[in-house]
């Protein structure tokens, strides 16, 4: 038994050493600092994931403003000048930004890949996300939402609903259920159910009860969302592999076709999956579970984070409240809990430039978003005043975090100011200078480029509309006053917006109006 052990011990450290003087990789003349870690395959992946953030302020204190980790089996070269981006936006003839993502979409939701080099489909995924989420599509959307979240927060969860009564709940939880409930009756629609139908409230509460386990089994595999990005495969976690088949079997075709008002993009996506895509029932649904998580994935925490830095601050409150005041009084729109809504249009809700501001810092201070681009060949990256060779299938990726806390860009910035976004006259600032020098790029929680968000506008525009009908509708307060910020969730960092280490209470019952 010991000999055993000992022969395997041996062995071990013997493969260590092998990767060690053999297998790591050296750093060739003209390539940026490079940093392998002591780990074979991991290199520096526990140190970056444990605080991306401090570990990369770290090594650009070392190197400067660009170096190498050994990720993963992966090698990234960080780039940390934002007076250097726009070169790399520059580089679509060297850098692919599709390739990463596409396989990261069908590792995590079990579909076939969408690169339409792969000959499984023709479809253009991006041109469809930008046809049916932006422009004309964008309106359609904004107003489905509206009237879905009062149909949720006002009609769906009536039973906690009683006059004069606070309702206290976690702040996260709350906006889980608002966010998902209406996001996803606006995109994938509602059951037919006649308005004369003898059983329509039973019904509607069957479908919403249907609509609260797509959420649980949305959360179950959001859960472990992180390590499927990293390369686990999903069959190790059983429940979650449960939960997304549930999803995929829920956005069945058949099972869309029994819904009304589907969303364009639902619809656009259904036809383009049955028309130029090889397929099967299951890997269709799927594609559509990746709209779901995209949808929501990093909406709820902004709404988390934006509504929890607007109670935490009163002076701010105050100025939400009366912005929202003024836009319905200019729109004629009065409030009532008669059963007639508020409409608020996509123009009246650009016209709120504090709540933008409010949504702005919130996703500054929460925000942990990665931009990826993978070397399609060897080439020489030409930055501002050095230039570096790139060798073919590495990373060259931005960590736009290190912008959003640079205190040269913006002072104090582990402090929510709810106007830093607003200029002098009460306007959108886009002016932000490091080093005496205008940014270009100053406020990146989208990413940038031809691979930024294409949901952007919908998102934001849904948190001011779940903002504006709350602040409308209720009272609302924390449950304690002086409640400590919770921290980030680092374990998603490199995904988009971090969800809180923990839920804040707080309370909101229904204004006598």
């Amino acid at each position: 038994m010991f000999l055993a052990s000992w022969l395997w011990g041996t062995a071990v450290i013997l493969c260590c050493v092998s990767w060690f003087l053999l297998g790591r990789r050296r750093r060739r003349q003209g390539e940026p600092p490079l940093e392998n870690g002591f780990l074979p395959y991991l290199g520096c992946a526990l140190q970056f994931g444990a605080n991306p953030l401090e570990f990369l302020k770290e090594k650009q204190k070392k190197h400067g403003h660009i170096f190498t980790c050994h990720v993963a089996g992966k090698y990234i070269h960080f780039l940390t000048d934002p007076f250097s981006y726009h070169s790399l936006m520059r580089q679509g003839k060297h850098l692919d930004w599709k390739k990463f993502h596409f396989a990261t979409s069908a590792k995590a939701f079990g579909h076939g890949s969408i690169d339409p080099a792969e000959g499984n489909t023709t479809e253009n995924f991006h041109q469809t996300f930008i046809r049916t989420l932006q422009g004309n599509a964008l309106d359609a959307l904004i107003e489905a939402m509206m009237e879905n979240l009062q149909y949720v927060m006002l009609q769906s969860r009536t039973p906690k609903l009683q006059s004069n009564t606070w309702v206290t709940e976690g702040i996260y939880t709350f906006c889980c259920q608002v966010m998902f409930e209406s996001g996803f009756l606006t995109l994938f629609g509602k059951e037919f159910i006649s308005n004369n139908d003898k059983n329509l409230s039973s019904k509607q509460e069957n479908e919403r009860a249907h609509i609260l386990n797509a959420l649980e089994n949305f959360k179950e595999f959001d859960k472990i969302f992180p390590a499927l990005v990293a390369g686990l495969p999903i069959h190790l976690f059983k429940s979650a592999h449960s939960a997304r088949e549930k999803l995929g079997e829920a956005l069945l075709h058949k099972n869309l076709l029994k819904r009304d008002n589907l969303s364009e993009l639902v619809t656009l996506r259904m036809f383009l999956n049955d028309t130029l895509s090889t397929f099967d029932d299951m890997e269709k649904a799927k594609t559509h579970v990746a709209v779901l998580w995209a949808s929501q994935a990093n909406t709820i925490p902004a709404t988390f984070w934006t509504l929890f830095y607007l109670l935490k601050n009163p002076e701010a409150m105050r100025a939400a409240t009366k912005e929202v005041q003024h836009v319905l009084e200019s729109a004629e729109e009065s409030i009532s809990l008669d059963g007639k809504h508020i409409s608020l249009k996509r123009k009246q809700l650009d016209n709120m430039p504090i709540l933008d501001s409010i949504i702005k810092e919130a996703m500054r201070l929460s925000s942990a978003s990665m931009t990826f681009r993978v070397a399609k060949e060897d080439f020489t990256l030409h930055l501002e005043n050095d230039f570096y060779n790139i060798r073919k299938d590495d990373i060259v990726a931005l960590y736009p975090q290190l912008l959003h806390f640079d205190p040269e860009i913006y002072a104090d910035p582990l402090t929510f100011k709810y106007d830093r976004f607003l200029n002098e006259n009460g306007e959108e600032k886009t002016d932000f200078y490091r080093n005496g020098r205008k940014l270009k790029y100053y406020y990146m929680p989208f990413g940038t480029g031809i691979a930024k968000c294409p949901g952007r506008l919908f998102a934001v525009h849904e948190i001011k509309q779940f903002l504006a009908l709350l602040l409308s509708y209720f009272e609302i307060e924390l449950v304690d006053s002086n409640v400590k910020c919770p921290s980030l969730d680092q374990s998603r960092a490199g995904l988009g917006v971090l969800q809180p280490s923990n839920d804040i209470d707080f309370r909101y019952r229904l204004k006598c109006l």
